[in-house]
């Protein structure tokens, strides 16, 4: 008796949930409409293809494709683990990377922090714009402006060396100045977009709890220590292991476009090594497994940020 009324109560709440839910996709059909061209696009662009990653384990041929090329099984990945490339490439990708971490990484926070403390309007916003039209600038642009800034041949950096009494350096040929000049160029063009998503998170931060401090006798100081970076803290977390996931995904036009024969011993990448092996010299299966080695990297240490982050007490991404 106890177990027919038990399907009869479940056979009830079934066509409730059902109903349910058919009421929330009305009431919310503009926001699923919204949201329906970018899940596409995803679909299209980003998971459909994965179904290609299958050619890392052949020998793929163009004309015979996917479903008659040879089978190589981790060829691919053993010579790429066997390149002697293969260190000098991981070694310049880390290099750049911990660098744009460590140099790029805080300077949206201090900028956001910096805008928030300033109480003209007017000036402020001025900053704000100021500070992030370079992100709409490509990075053809933005390279190009450095190549004129920085060039041997007239360039204003070498002008005011020489007005100096010092000596010209050749920024563009360097592979001292090449990391520190990627950086830079990193933070001329995305610390101001940076900046938008945490004043945006400190915006969100209740006013009485800086009335309170101040009645408490904090300054301005104390007032962003004890109460707007703990605020934004779990922000900060997001960011961060969305960053980490990118440890071997540096950007390909960035780099491409400052590597030349003469820097190419520090500026070499996965980005740029996967281009040339894959689109120059014709091998596709080689350069997936590249591809692929550099995804299920990136993957590995989201989930490992995300877990120490949980285990810190934030939200994490998942």
């Amino acid at each position: 008796m106890m177990r027919d009324t038990a399907v009869g109560n479940a056979m009830v709440t079934k066509p409730k949930q059902s109903s349910e839910l058919k009421r929330r996709l009305i009431k919310n059909r503009a926001l699923y409409q919204m949201i329906l061209p970018g899940f596409l696009f995803f679909v299209i662009f980003k998971y459909i293809p994965m179904g290609g990653l299958v050619i890392a384990l052949q020998d793929y041929q163009p004309y015979l494709g996917i479903l008659n090329s040879p089978w190589v099984g981790f060829e691919h990945f053993e010579r790429l683990f066997t390149e002697p490339m293969f260190f000098t490439i991981l070694r310049n990708t880390l290099l750049l990377f911990f660098m744009n971490l460590l140099f790029y990484f805080p300077i949206p926070i201090i900028l956001a922090l910096m805008l928030n403390e300033v109480r003209r309007e007017a000036f402020k916003r001025i900053v704000q714009t100021i500070v992030y039209i370079p992100h709409f600038m490509s990075w053809v642009i933005i390279v190009s402006i450095s190549f004129v800034m920085l060039s041997m041949d007239r360039g204003i950096i070498n002008e005011l060396l020489v007005l100096m009494g010092l000596e010209k350096v050749n920024f563009l040929m360097s592979n001292e100045w090449f990391r520190p000049m990627y950086v830079l160029q990193i933070i001329w063009r995305e610390a101001g977009w940076g900046t938008i998503i945490y004043l945006a998170a400190m915006a969100a931060i209740d006013p009485g709890l800086y009335e309170a401090a101040r009645i408490d006798g904090a300054n301005r100081f104390r007032q962003i220590w004890h109460i707007t970076l703990p605020s934004i803290r779990s922000v900060i977390m997001v960011l961060l292991i969305l960053k980490i996931g990118d440890v071997l995904e540096l950007g390909f036009e960035h780099i491409y476009l400052l590597l030349n024969s003469m820097n190419r011993e520090v500026a070499e990448i996965f980005d740029t090594y996967v281009y040339t092996a894959g689109l120059r010299q014709g091998q596709f299966s080689y350069s997936t497994a590249v591809g692929f080695f550099k995804s299920v990297v990136g993957l590995i240490l989201v989930m490992g940020a995300n877990w120490l982050s949980k285990k810190a007490g934030e939200e994490g991404i998942y």
